[in-house]
């Protein structure tokens, strides 16, 4: 295979990062303190939310925010199967059971319309994943849940500074859960953020983190060492002066795309909702014709790096097959078997984009 030249992710550390890294090493106070506190209260401001509880990962967020929600076995809760597989682990870490509705084939996020046929009086939460960084059709979302008194989680780890009509991501929803793994559109190495504007859920999420803990050395539910570090805050405080910056880049390089994408045989660019801002963690297209691997390897074979979300449906993973899952969900199956995400991060530059579309034309003429 040829060498990757435009990679798909590629984390941007500054020297602002280092420095505060530094400083919090060279502080002795390296474990969670000052700086997470910092870190939540100004994330919180970033979304719109009141309250930011921040955890060692996407995946701690979304498991806490299921139990501060009382999720537990014998319940049920609604999400998408093309997501990240810690999307439906997440729900089975509380012993609930995840139910998949299928998507819409335009977004790729959850279809609202099918949500209302999957609710059982076991169902207690609905979990959207905002995903490649463009909100679902929140409105349909909420007003379901409200109907049916479901909690709503979003899954925004893809999602940083997305607006949905006006309201960010992550203050739209009852609670909602963030990641910042490196190729997130912001880092802190590993880490992860719960946002929420009720103060009971917040409270409750701050115990689950911290080992069930509601006074020092008094345990009063089975809780979880998921805390983030004082390090890890450090580069988030950092990246947060940045992520609009870095968002605008991607939304730059996705309309420069977009241009010159749209004429192109067997291409299906993204489609954004309309009063959506997308912020593109992903440029995913989606393959009309020709196999997609096909695509993939002319790319890869022509430095371009690419990457295929996702690939396997959650219900399809060996994990749910063993649990008993059987779902075949038609618009899931379609887009897991023709989608490629293309490099869209900051570091991209003019030449690698026109390069990119070169790339592009030049398989669409072999293989459409």
């Amino acid at each position: 295979m040829s060498e990757i030249k435009i990679p798909i992710a590629s984390p941007i550390i500054g020297e602002e990062e280092i420095e505060e890294v530094v400083k919090v090493l060279k502080s002795g106070f390296i474990a969670q303190g000052p700086k997470v506190a910092e870190f939540e209260e100004k994330f919180a401001e970033f979304v719109g939310a009141k309250y930011g509880i921040a955890t060692s990962s996407g995946t701690t967020a979304l498991h806490v925010a299921l139990l501060a929600c009382g999720i537990k076995e014998g319940d049920k809760v609604i999400t998408t199967p093309f997501s990240f597989a810690a999307t439906g682990n997440s729900i089975l870490y509380t012993g609930a059971k995840p139910v998949f509705v299928d998507i819409d084939p335009k977004t790729f996020n959850i279809d609202p319309n099918k949500i209302e046929n999957a609710i059982t009086e076991k169902t207690k939460a609905i979990m959207p994943v905002q995903l490649y960084g463009q909100a679902a059709d929140m409105d349909k979302i909420n007003e379901i849940a409200k109907k049916h008194d479901l909690y709503v989680i979003e899954d925004a780890a893809q999602a940083h500074g997305s607006i949905y009509k006006d309201t960010k991501v992550g203050s739209i929803g009852d609670l909602a859960c963030f990641s910042f793994y490196p190729t997130k559109n912001m880092t802190t190495s590993e880490g992860g953020m719960i946002t929420t504007n009720d103060k009971e859920l917040a409270e409750k999420a701050r115990i689950f983190r911290a080992h069930g803990e509601t006074k020092r050395y008094e345990h009063a539910v089975l809780g979880y060492n998921f805390r983030m570090t004082d390090i890890a805050a450090a580069i988030g405080l950092a990246q947060l002066k940045k992520i609009d910056e870095f968002n605008q880049k991607r939304i730059n390089n996705a309309e420069y795309l977009d241009e010159n994408l749209k004429d192109v045989e067997g291409i299906i660019t993204p489609r954004v909702l309309n009063g959506v801002k997308h912020v593109y963690h992903q440029y995913t297209i989606k393959i009309e014709t020709g196999n997609r691997d096909e695509w993939v390897n002319f790319l890869n074979e022509n430095g371009i790096g690419t990457g295929i979300h996702y690939p396997i449906p959650i219900y399809k993973q060996e994990l749910y097959i063993n649990l008993g899952y059987n779902d075949n969900l038609e618009e899931t199956e379609n887009a897991a078997n023709s989608v490629i995400s293309l490099p869209i991060h900051p570091k991209i530059s003019p030449e690698d984009l026109d390069i990119i579309i070169k790339v592009l034309k030049e398989a669409s003429d072999k293989f459409s």
